[in-house]
């Protein structure tokens, strides 16, 4: 949210080259899971903190690798626009897309046969897939949703109605990739200004990939790794978004580390980081939190990867106690059926 009248949005100014067509609609597609606005043409506004100004310098790099140019600037307006036009703007965007949800979940209500949780019928596999769209959906645009858009709450109650005639099935976590030879004791290095993808990512390298890792912060730009050093979540980093992972799932695929408790997590990274609810995971709005208030309380980087450390260790041993006394029962139910 807006932290200050000085600083109350961040703006991205960029000019896409014509060619390819596919790279002005990819950008045009990011944009709108960020939940920006366009206030001119190729001028786009987010309410400013520390999350939105990381999302759209990610945003402003991948453009000019494209071939493009972009400025990120902080900004208020004193002229022209108000404050109070540009939350307007940003409700009635949502409010169009909460329209779509409502009216999605009405269609697939009717689709549904009354009666709840019942034998798979033809169509219904279908169906509840569609469902589970649906509340990662939802859940994408509730994250954007800055300033409280009026049609949220009739879009909520139109797929808690939903889910009462059919729950989704649990999406199923792919497989690691081979594991890559562990670095031990290099210096990782990483952007100033850590949140949620660089702290979980600290956190999983110096728990599970290098014991011995020291850790540098160092600006977005500009910088050249130096002999004993590897980067991540930068540009150009040796471990970094890899097509439509963030960093701690590319840290994970590429170790080779397939504990269920570390792909969960990275499946709540991924939904806080990319903005993009894809899995859904019913604790990432409070890992989410937690993440903004230790960023609040620390300006110090290390502080924040401590502080961060501490959370995550914490969440994993909880999922790890879950998983085992998930695997127990189950083991239980298939004894006594002999």
């Amino acid at each position: 949210m807006p932290q200050s009248a000085a600083t109350r949005w961040i703006l991205l100014i960029h000019q896409i080259p014509p060619k390819p067509d596919y790279f002005r609609v990819k950008v045009g597609r990011r944009l709108q899971r960020l939940g920006a606005v366009a206030i001119k043409n190729s001028v786009y506004v987010l309410p400013r903190s520390d999350e939105t100004v990381e999302d759209f310098q990610w945003q402003s790099r991948e453009i000019v690798a494209g071939g493009g140019e972009a400025s990120v600037c902080e900004a208020n307006f004193v002229d022209g626009l108000t404050d109070t036009q540009i939350e307007r703007l940003f409700r009635t965007a949502r409010d169009v897309d909460y329209g779509d949800i409502v009216a999605d979940a009405q269609r697939l209500r009717k689709a549904v046969p009354s009666g709840g949780r019942r034998g798979r019928t033809d169509g219904q596999g279908q169906i509840a897939a569609d469902v589970n769209r649906l509340k990662r959906r939802l859940a994408s645009l509730v994250a954007i949703d800055f300033f409280g858009a009026p049609r949220r709450r009739a879009a909520q109650e139109e797929v808690a109605r939903l889910e009462a005639r059919l729950r989704p099935r649990e999406t199923q976590v792919p497989s690691p990739a081979h594991p890559a030879q562990a670095p031990r004791g290099a210096t990782w290095v990483t952007r100033e200004g850590v949140y949620i993808d660089r702290i979980a990512s600290a956190w999983l390298i110096g728990r599970f990939i290098d014991s011995k890792a020291q850790f540098k912060f160092v600006a977005a730009e500009g910088y050249r790794a130096r002999p004993g050093e590897l980067r991540f979540d930068m540009f150009e980093a040796e471990y970094t978004h890899e097509g439509d992972a963030c960093t701690f799932e590319t840290l994970v695929a590429r170790f080779g580390l397939g504990d269920r408790a570390l792909r969960v997590i990275a499946e709540i990274v991924h939904d806080i980081d990319c903005k993009e609810a894809k899995f859904g995971r019913p604790e990432a709005s409070g890992i989410e939190r937690l993440i903004a208030g230790i960023a609040k309380q620390h300006a110090a980087d290390t502080a924040r990867l401590a502080h961060g450390a501490t959370l995550f260790e914490a969440l994993y041993a909880a999922l790890t106690a879950t998983t085992a006394e998930t695997g127990a029962v189950r083991k239980t139910k298939r004894s006594s059926r002999r």
